[in-house]
């Protein structure tokens, strides 16, 4: 578990909406059971037919009030590579510094041309088809549909108290950054963003959310 900062004070969450939330959560997954196990069949192949490595990539994320806890996703880079490309690239975006300064980008805080991603990686990052996995970590009660996306050990270390506050609620698949932001803004915005929308505590909104998450998916919008 990572280490709360001795102020941290998690904003409050009502009982009822989480209840609420975890039944949207188990239904909507359920439904969609069939239809994603064919899909990940599918998906799986090409991932498996592109490179070595296995299909799954496995990875400890931090979740509600610091718990961590392994994602799965489909794997879009090749086998065994090293992360010290996107330490040093989420330390620069903690800055506030772009990670890509072409003049006609439209996601100047995605980290564009990364020789670790292989081809049909690039696909499914774009279409963000590799979260599809995460379902599962939904009916496990380790995510939720809607909510901040779960980041990874290593960036908690770096947050400060304030940034700890987008922990106070579960990691989802999608949410307002998700939807509004993705790699167009900077860290700041995107905490603010998760904090807002924590606070909010809008079954309404969340189901809005998933709505208007599909045709994000399509057009590859700001894809990370």
């Amino acid at each position: 578990m990572a280490v709360q900062p001795l102020n941290f004070q998690p904003i409050p969450i009502d009982q009822g909406y989480l209840r609420a939330k975890r039944i949207v959560d188990v239904t909507f997954t359920l439904l969609l059971l069939p239809a994603l196990c064919l899909l990940l069949v599918i998906l799986g192949l090409l991932v498996r037919l592109d490179s070595p490595g296995p299909i799954f990539y496995r990875q400890k994320r931090v979740g509600l009030n610091g718990k961590e806890f392994t994602l799965l996703k489909l794997r879009s880079m090749y086998a065994d590579c090293d992360d010290e490309v996107h330490r040093a690239s989420f330390k620069r975006y903690m800055n506030g510094e772009k990670l890509t300064h072409h003049a006609r980008t439209s996601v100047p805080y995605k980290l564009e041309h990364d020789p670790r991603i292989t081809r049909v990686g690039r696909f499914i990052r774009k279409t963000s088809l590799d979260e599809l996995p995460q379902f599962f970590n939904v009916l496990r009660g380790e995510m939720t549909l809607v909510g901040p996306r779960p980041p990874i050990p290593y960036e908690v270390d770096l947050y400060q108290a304030h940034d700890w506050l987008r922990l106070s609620g579960k990691p989802g698949l999608t949410g307002y950054w998700q939807v509004y932001g993705r790699s167009q803004v900077t860290f700041q915005e995107m905490v603010e963003l998760d904090i807002d929308y924590l606070r909010s505590q809008s079954l309404r909104q969340d189901l809005r959310l998933i709505v208007l998450t599909i045709p994000v998916m399509f057009k590859g919008h700001s894809g990370a």
